[in-house]
């Protein structure tokens, strides 16, 4: 009698073990709806730039098991500026759209990990008085990791980095070039339907 206890817990046991690792495999046709806070850190290539924290979000769709496309964008970063004749605020705020390949795709792997590359918009506003920051597009390039917990849900990092150049006119006739090229990391949840 216990022997057939044993057996039936051990088949059990078993079976359960290999469907929950089936479900940790990203594949063709899931949407990945991801949400999370970031820190911004940008070189002001001669104007200090400060850095800031907001919430970043993005939803994405698996084209394939191993590649998917991902719109993300970002609440506003508020910046201070300062040197080479520019002094203010500025907000800053991200639009993304990404081609992202995950190596473990169609695998079953706990862990997910996937570089992208893409075109980011920066959108400008919240100008001090006197100031004006052209929103822009540039390349940017991401790599991040999600660690999955469920079948539905993974803790996310990730870091990325864009190649942000605006154009800027200040107070007092001064103008130029804004190289932000921001570094971006942050972390937060990943859900996969």
């Amino acid at each position: 009698m216990t022997k057939m206890k044993l057996l039936s817990a051990s088949i059990v046991a078993g079976s359960l073990i290999v469907a929950s690792q089936t479900s940790f495999a990203y594949e063709a046709g899931d949407i990945l709806l991801r949400g999370g806070i970031a820190e911004n850190n940008a070189t002001g290539d001669g104007i200090d730039i400060s850095d800031d924290s907001a919430f970043v979000g993005s939803v994405g769709y698996m084209i394939q098991d191993k590649v998917g496309v991902t719109l993300g964008g970002s609440d506003k970063f508020e910046r201070s500026l300062s040197g080479q004749g520019v002094n203010g605020e500025v907000d800053s705020q991200l639009i993304d759209l990404m081609v992202e390949y995950y190596p473990l795709g169609g695998l079953d792997s706990r862990i997910q990990p996937y570089a992208g590359v893409g075109a980011n918009y920066t959108r400008f506003s919240g100008e001090s008085a006197g100031l004006s920051v052209d929103n822009t597009w540039s390349p940017k390039g991401e790599v991040g990791v999600d660690l999955v917990v469920t079948d539905y849900l993974s803790f996310n990092g990730f870091a990325s980095y864009a190649d942000v150049d605006a154009d800027y006119n200040a107070a007092g006739g001064a103008s130029g070039e804004l190289d932000s090229d921001p570094v971006i990391v942050g972390g937060g949840v990943t859900l996969n339907f």
